[in-house]
C-alpha cells in the first residue's frame, strides 16, 4: 500500500540559516466580492509559475492585487483559463508566472513562501534522476545580493487529492456555489481520501485544502537519500 506524507517547511533550518525570500507572482487573479456568501476573499495555494500571461493583451489587469465584484473576477478568470492546465479551478488569488522579488543569505534546498515551494535547480535535477515523477517547475525572477547566487525554481504543484470527509466536521457548510469558498479550518488530524489520490505523480496539493502539499513515499525516500534540507514530513493516514 502506498504511503503519503504532508510536506512542510523545516523551521529549524530556517532559524539556522537566516536567509529570506520576499517575492510575489508577476500576475494573479484578483480577490472577489461574492454576492452569494457575502464574503470578500482571496485564497492561497493555487500557483502556476509555468503559465505565462505576457502575450495576453489584458495582462496588466492581472498585476495589481485587489478585490473585484464576482462578474469582473469571472471575466478575468475566463481570459486566463485557456492558458492554465486543463481542469484547473482558478480560485480568487491564483498566481501565475515567475516569483518576482528579493532573496538574501543562506538558503536551504527547499524554500517556502507560505505554501509556495521553491527548489534549487541542482536539487530538482537530482530528484528527477532518482525517478521522482511529475516534478514541474517554472523560473523565478529573484534578485540576490551575493555574487554567484543559487538558481531557484518554483515547483508547480497542482491540486489532485482531497481530504477525506471523515476529518471534516459535519457543521462545515459546503463550498459557496458561486465563488467556491470553503470555510474549512485545517483538521488537527488530517485523513486523505484514498480514492482521490493520484497515481501518476509524487507531489501534489489537496484540492479541498490547497495549502497542504503532499508527497509520496518515493519522493520522501529520495529527499532523504540526497540529504536535501528545508523540508519536513508527516505521514498521513488514508481511508
Amino acid at each position: 500500500m502506498s504511503r503519503f506524507f504532508w510536506l512542510d517547511e523545516d523551521d529549524a533550518v530556517v532559524a539556522q540559516y537566516g536567509g529570506y525570500i520576499d517575492a510575489s507572482h508577476r500576475w494573479g487573479l484578483p480577490g472577489v466580492r461574492c454576492p452569494t456568501c457575502d464574503t470578500t476573499w482571496s485564497g492561497t495555494g493555487h500557483c502556476y509559475p509555468c503559465v505565462d500571461l505576457s502575450q495576453l493583451p489584458e495582462r496588466d489587469e492581472f498585476k495589481k492585487p485587489r478585490p473585484e465584484p464576482f462578474t469582473e473576477f469571472a471575466r478575468l478568470r475566463e481570459l486566463v483559463r485557456p492558458l492554465a492546465p486543463p481542469g484547473a479551478t482558478l480560485p480568487p488569488g491564483t498566481g501565475f508566472g515567475p516569483l518576482v522579488g528579493r532573496a538574501s543569505g543562506k538558503l536551504a534546498a527547499f524554500e517556502w513562501l507560505i505554501s509556495v515551494v521553491l527548489l534549487r535547480r541542482d536539487a530538482l535535477e537530482q530528484l528527477q534522476a532518482e525517478g521522482v515523477r511529475g516534478l514541474l517547475a517554472g523560473p523565478t525572477a529573484l534578485r540576490f545580493r551575493q555574487k554567484n547566487p543559487p538558481e531557484f525554481l518554483e515547483l508547480q504543484i497542482e491540486p489532485r487529492g482531497r481530504l477525506h470527509p471523515d476529518c471534516i466536521p459535519p457543521d462545515v457548510p459546503p463550498p459557496c456555489p458561486t465563488c467556491g469558498r470553503f470555510r474549512l479550518t485545517r483538521p488537527d488530524e488530517p485523513i486523505l481520501d484514498a480514492a482521490s489520490l493520484p497515481t501518476d505523480r509524487d507531489l501534489f496539493r489537496l484540492g479541498n485544502f490547497a495549502t497542504m502539499v503532499i508527497g509520496t513515499e518515493r519522493l520522501v525516500d529520495a529527499v532523504r537519500r540526497l540529504e536535501l534540507d528545508g523540508i519536513t514530513f508527516r505521514e498521513l493516514p488514508t481511508r
